[in-house]
């Protein structure tokens, strides 16, 4: 780990509270019974026990030690017994049933927030490492510290209780005793404060490396990898070795920090505590008793056994501070997440209508990240409404990034994209987007139903006549038909046993059919025909031409004749405008384009 993340770890206590009443107040606004009655049940724990164990036998020793009537202990213990009783009872149906219940509606609702937070944060981030590596450790340790911090602020309120409880104990009967406990728990604190700095860095240095291995586990437990694997045995080769490679790397890591974590596991767990109870405390006892005859052997034996649950109550502090300490360096990472505010927003929030759009690029240059590297450059480009333009040019061109500012994915470094007229900045980014309808090259098809698939939507919101015109438009419709379940066909067979695994062609008609559903101003279609036929690519692009008729489009593809449906054809070189024209007018130029369809497509020539 690097001095900068070393750096990170050091928090102040302001910080460390912070955070762990950050998550409180998340654990709250979920369910404000969970966070009372797990924090009731922590104080009334201690309470009972304190009357139990220290009054109620101390009571009892000295009642044998004097001569105590019978009848006078007998009633205390049953007044004890009672109030006891009385205390379990509530704890069982506070702790043991209503906080359980409420645990599970927490974590959900906690889970949400970030679920949410995902869908919100600016695609950028995800061309972050350090970003996505957070939002990693954010969704994956969330559940983790929902149960730290509630067992904190459980520890930390029966800590208190027993602080409080005992200390009084203690004045009444000997205040020098108390004197062992908190110096015990001095050291005990400070040892286990660096103790759990350590596993942190263990953790946040190990993160690449674990990750490595999640994702080789996803290969061989994910369908989407299986029919690779087999027919090439030789990548297992590759992967078992990265997988070593990261293993190792774990390994290393906690090597590293073994013998520092073993020192001081030692100090905190055996110096710390053992040596003040066991050998100090306990002579300090015995010269009180045996030599001054200051304190009886009833009382010795009560300050001793509290002396055990005093330290023991400390520890709270002594082992969970340290604890939330760690706790709060991930709750950083959960805050910081969820505090992340998306830099792609609306400037006067005006909604945006779904008729045919009006595209106009002006000066428009992109680079990602802080690239000095421009992947668009000075790009000018006017789209008239219902025009349909095909964006082609070899890799790297800038088609697709090119469609993502369009889709305002991302924003531009300099220049403007009008749609109608106005800048899309102003418009309210959700209305923007919800009048662009997409189909990306790499789209994915969701554990849902076919309907579900289609409208990317709750069922409930389907229109079922819409979808079915959208899957005759995709050409998917008479295969849809042959299935039992019809649009309620689960997808995929991750979750459903009668689940269908599409075919390429036929997932590729899938996605499409989301764009026909949707029925945007603005469509934008990414290679939507690659995993095609000819045949079933000849019948999409008149389905296409139909369907979209008074729409505007934009699609890209590298089959050149796709191209020739389209109105006007853009061709990209190094993120600038190389050519453009019809078809035809691009081969007359027996230009750039003309060569590309020379070399690519030349048995269409003759159609």
């Amino acid at each position: 780990m690097n001095k900068e993340e070393k750096k990170k770890a050091d928090q102040s206590v302001k910080e460390v509270f912070g955070n762990i009443f950050f998550m409180i107040r998340l654990l709250f606004a979920a369910s404000p019974w969970f966070v009372i009655l797990v924090a009731f049940d922590g104080m009334r724990n201690q309470i009972s026990i304190f009357f139990e164990h220290t009054v109620g036998i101390g009571y009892v020793l000295e009642a044998a030690e004097f001569g105590y009537p019978f009848e006078r202990v007998a009633k205390f213990i049953l007044i004890l017994v009672a109030g006891i009783t009385t205390g379990m009872i509530i704890a069982v149906f506070s702790g043991d049933y209503v906080a359980e219940k409420e645990r599970p509606k927490v974590r959900q609702k906690i889970k949400m927030l970030l679920y949410e937070k995902a869908r919100a944060v600016d695609l950028a981030c995800y061309d972050n490492p350090e970003f996505y590596n957070e939002q990693v450790l954010a969704i994956s340790e969330v559940d983790k510290q929902i149960d730290k911090v509630m067992d904190f602020a459980k520890n930390t309120l029966a800590g208190i209780t027993v602080l409080i409880t005992t200390s009084i104990y203690f004045f009444a009967r000997d205040k020098v005793s108390i004197l062992f406990v908190v110096v015990s728990f001095i050291l005990t604190f400070i040892f286990n404060k660096i103790y759990n700095k350590q596993n942190y860095f263990v953790k946040v240095e190990g993160i690449p490396f674990t990750r490595k291995r999640d994702y080789i586990k996803r290969v061989y437990y994910l369908n989407d990898y299986a029919k690779e694997i087999r027919l090439n045995p030789g990548v297992s080769d590759v992967l078992f070795k990265q997988f070593e490679e990261a293993n190792d790397e774990v390994y290393r890591i906690e090597k590293k920090y073994a013998f520092k974590k073993w020192i001081l596991g030692f100090v905190k767990s055996y110096l710390c505590k053992d040596a003040f109870s066991d050998v100090l405390f306990i002579s300090y006892l015995v010269y009180q008793s045996a030599v001054l005859h200051n304190l009886s052997f009833s009382t010795v034996a009560i300050l001793y056994a509290s002396f055990g649950r005093l330290r023991e109550g400390l520890r709270v502090f002594s082992d969970t501070y340290p604890a939330a300490c760690e706790s709060s360096l991930y709750i950083t990472k959960i805050r910081k997440f969820l505090e992340y505010e998306p830099t792609i927003v609306s400037d006067e929030d005006l909604e945006c209508t779904k008729n045919a759009k009006e595209i106009e690029l002006k000066d428009v240059s992109f680079a990602y990240g802080n690239s000095e590297n421009m992947l668009l450059e000075n790009l000018d480009l006017h789209i008239k409404p219902g025009e349909k333009i095909a964006l082609v040019g070899y890799n790297g061109a800038g088609k697709t990034t090119l469609v993502k500012l369009l889709m305002r994915l991302y924003d531009v470094k300099s220049g403007h994209i009008m749609a109608d007229g106005k800048d899309i900045k102003h418009y309210e980014v959700k209305s923007y987007r919800d009048s662009i309808g997409t189909v990306f090259q790499d789209f994915q098809i969701f554990a849902g139903t076919i309907r579900e698939n289609v409208i990317m939507d709750v069922s409930e919101h389907a229109y079922d006549e819409k979808v079915r015109a959208a899957l005759t438009d995709s050409g998917l419709i008479e295969r849809v038909d042959r299935f039992k379940k019809g649009l309620d066909t689960d997808l995929t067979t991750e979750f459903s046993k009668g689940g269908v695994n599409l075919s390429g062609g036929e997932s590729q008609k899938l996605a499409i059919s989301r764009v026909f559903y949707k029925d945007a101003g603005l469509m934008i279609l990414d290679e939507p025909s690659s995993a095609l036929d000819p045949i079933a690519e000849y019948q999409l692009n008149h389905a296409m031409i139909e369907a979209t008729k008074d729409k505007t489009v934009i699609f890209i593809s590298h089959r050149l004749s796709t191209t020739r449906i389209a109105d006007r054809i853009i061709m990209l070189e190094n993120g600038k405008i190389a050519e453009q024209g019809s078809h035809d007018e691009l081969l007359n130029k027996n230009g750039k384009y003309a060569q590309m369809w020379k070399l690519q497509a030349g048995a269409y020539i003759a159609v």
